[in-house]
């Protein structure tokens, strides 16, 4: 609690600054807003967004509300009318929230938007984020204040537990919800909370705030390593080329840096975009002995190595990829997107098992000799047969959508035909993939 209280003060906020606490009415949130309303004398308003996926969630808007009106908080709600345009529910849900707040932000004016992440969250973050691979800046997980043009998002809960949190709620009589929802291990993350984390604090009790040292001493090397390598950047990468003779010169480890930058730039700082292998792949088309060779990255980029110019386009015309699955890939032909949930049972979504597969999964052109165990088939079909039966136009065979797994296991071909490892709703799985058709 000291340590809360110390990071909120090193912020100097005083009576006539008002500050926005992103509240869902769990514990977390409830004990930062009791927090801003109970210590400080600023104007506190709350920001709630019903999300609308939950029947108790409309109970707890109106007990937040209440809970305001009977402290005097200035309360702001809104919640999400229409999802149908979306096909990654925590991407849009996330998205929304924080336009949303920073709307209310704008609003009253507020210097601060503080959110209720605590040292658990981040715990959970940075092992998630190892294991996708990224950098050092992923590494340490979320910043603990992060600058906007005319306010800031600060999390002062990092240095609590789940646990200390929910124990101070029940201290101080702080009513709160509880999101079913996270009880289920259908997520990536729930599944790092319910069975990952509790191993580590049976090690060590205070595991969230070793950890919380670990991003600390993170941010630091990265603050450095990015003057630095930024430094370098302006020098050797202009208008989207990079000086492949000045950039030979480097040390590997900055080479790797300066590559993780320039994705970073081009993908505005979307990390579940970009991974360890873009990077590798990178590095592997500048050493090739070919004095032009390209590669493709999600999105439709095209990485050119041509002589001594490695320059980064937009790429309309694909003949050959080969892209790591993280959150979403656009291909030539359409979109493949990881979903939280849907009803679509067509050949257009696939549920998978990730006991069954090698991750991580990849989305590629068909490669010579592909086959696929179809499902509800007996044995294997060639994929070129496959196109075939389903009429796919000759100019399109060689550079239509495959999905398979980290082994070169086909297991899907987006809108034609699943492969065995299809799970039906009813099975166990725990990835989701939905295929949206575009325009080629």
């Amino acid at each position: 609690m000291d340590n809360v209280l110390k990071f909120i003060n090193n912020l100097n906020i005083n009576e006539n600054d008002t500050v926005v606490v992103s509240c869902s009415y769990g514990p977390d949130s409830m004990y930062m807003l009791y927090i801003m309303h109970t210590y400080y004398k600023c104007k506190v308003v709350c920001a709630h967004v019903n999300h609308k996926m939950r029947q108790a969630s409309e109970q707890e808007y109106i007990d937040l509300k209440s809970y305001c009106d009977k402290n005097n908080i200035i309360f702001e709600g809104t919640e999400i009318l229409n999802y149908d345009t979306c096909d990654n529910f925590h991407e849009y849900a996330r998205n929304f929230r924080y336009e949303y707040f920073e709307s209310v932000v704008k609003k009253y004016h507020a210097k601060y938007l503080f959110t209720a992440h605590h040292g658990d969250d981040l715990m959970e973050t940075i092992l998630m984020h190892i294991l996708r691979g990224g950098s050092i800046y992923g590494y340490s997980g979320f910043d603990f204040i992060v600058d906007k043009v005319d306010y800031k998002i600060v999390r002062p809960l990092v240095y609590l537990s789940k646990d200390e949190i929910e124990k101070y709620d029940e201290e101080l009589n702080i009513p709160y919800a509880i999101d079913e929802s996270n009880l289920e291990d259908h997520y990536t993350r729930n599944r790092f909370r319910h069975h990952v984390l509790p191993f580590l604090k049976s090690e060590e009790k205070d595991a969230h705030l070793k950890f919380l040292n670990f991003a600390s001493n993170l941010k630091e090397c990265t603050k450095f390593l990015d003057n630095y390598v930024y430094s370098i950047i302006d020098k050797i990468y202009v208008d989207k080329v990079l000086d492949l003779n000045k950039f030979e010169n480097l040390d590997i480890y900055i080479k790797k840096e300066v590559i993780y930058k320039i994705l970073m730039r081009i993908y505005n700082n979307n990390l579940s975009l970009i991974n360890s292998n873009h990077v590798k792949n990178i590095l592997t088309l500048i050493e090739s002995d070919k004095p032009s060779v390209s590669i493709n990255i999600p999105n439709n980029i095209c990485v050119l190595k041509e002589y001594d110019k490695l320059i980064f386009n937009y790429n309309n015309n694909i003949s050959t990829y080969d892209y790591v699955l993280t959150n979403e890939v656009i291909t030539p032909y359409g979109k493949i997107t990881k979903v939280s949930a849907t009803d679509d049972t067509s050949n257009n979504t696939i549920r998978l098992n990730s006991l069954d597969i090698v991750l991580p999964i990849h989305v590629r052109c068909k490669c010579d000799g592909d086959k696929m165990q179809v499902k509800n088939m007996t044995g294997s079909k060639k994929i070129s047969d496959i196109f075939i039966d389903s009429k796919i136009p000759k100019q399109e065979r060689n550079t239509y959508p495959i999905v398979t797994d980290h082994k070169g296991k086909v297991l899907w071909i987006p809108g034609i035909k699943k492969s065995k490892f299809d799970m039906a709703k009813d099975k166990v799985y725990d990835i989701i993939l939905k295929y949206e058709k575009g325009e080629k």
